[in-house]
């Protein structure tokens, strides 16, 4: 064999043999709280790159995953945006405990498209809107820290009567876009690519820290793609695009 044919050949089966084999990628499906869309995007495109599996991802609240997987929704990853869920699936025989990790922490934030609007609490106090848009406490985490800040302020009787309120972040998020809302309580992650409008960024002692944690469901025990989803979560690629989308990561993770 001429030897420029032979050094070809080498140079296209150490190829082969560093790319993802397809004959060995597989998929898993993963629900996702929806405060987390663009960074899990992100990460589900960077983990196909690096391993050849496809991670496809439905996004949605909290509390309406944890009511759907229950229910028999063929997911096999579970990231949510709370801790409380994830732990109470594993006690329900729905999720492996040991799998269970915080994979972000969130920041909640007022925001309004009108740059002149929100001039820290005091708009708050000001009480001169007509309507404020929150998530649903009862299946949003990110609604359940809205009210702990309005109640921390002592305004949550004040405003109660002006709240519009979404299913999940991404609903109470569009409802101040589309002007259906002058203000509202959105994730900082929703703001991380738009420099518009003005926002105050809710101080942490007036809600409980925002812990989002993952779990690998009972019927992802024997996925490959989904444990290896949860495998690179916690890589420097993953925590890399978490941080940039305005989360803060676990100090334990980052260890």
């Amino acid at each position: 064999m001429p030897l420029m044919r032979l050094f070809a050949l080498i140079v296209t089966l150490a190829a082969l043999i560093q790319a993802p084999s397809p004959a060995y990628a597989a998929s898993t499906n993963v629900a996702v709280a929806a405060n987390f869309n663009d960074a899990a995007k992100e990460i589900a495109a960077l983990f196909k790159t690096k391993t050849g599996h496809d991670a496809v991802l439905s996004f949605g609240s909290s509390g309406l995953f944890y009511t759907q997987i229950k229910q028999g929704a063929p997911f096999q990853v579970f990231l949510s945006a709370d801790a409380e869920r994830p732990q109470k699936l594993a006690d329900e025989g729905f999720a492996l405990p040991q799998s269970r990790f915080t994979y972000a922490i969130g920041k909640l934030v007022l925001w309004s498209k009108d740059p002149n609007s929100i001039k820290g609490v005091d708009t708050l106090k000001a009480n001169a809107f007509s309507k404020l848009s929150i998530a649903d406490p009862n299946s949003a985490p990110y609604g359940v820290a809205t009210i702990e800040t309005l109640k921390a302020l002592e305004i949550y009787q004040s405003v109660e009567k002006k709240i519009v309120m979404g299913a999940s972040i991404s609903q109470a998020f569009q409802f101040i876009e589309t002007g259906n809302a002058e203000l509202g309580f959105v994730a900082l992650s929703q703001l991380i690519n738009t420099q518009s409008g003005s926002r105050w960024m809710v101080p942490q002692n007036l809600y409980s820290e925002i812990r989002q944690d993952a779990i690998l469901l009972k019927s992802g025990e024997q996925n490959e793609a989904a444990k290896a989803f949860l495998d690179f979560l916690k890589s420097p690629d993953a925590r890399s695009s978490i941080t940039k989308f305005g989360y803060v990561i676990d100090p334990k993770l980052a260890m």
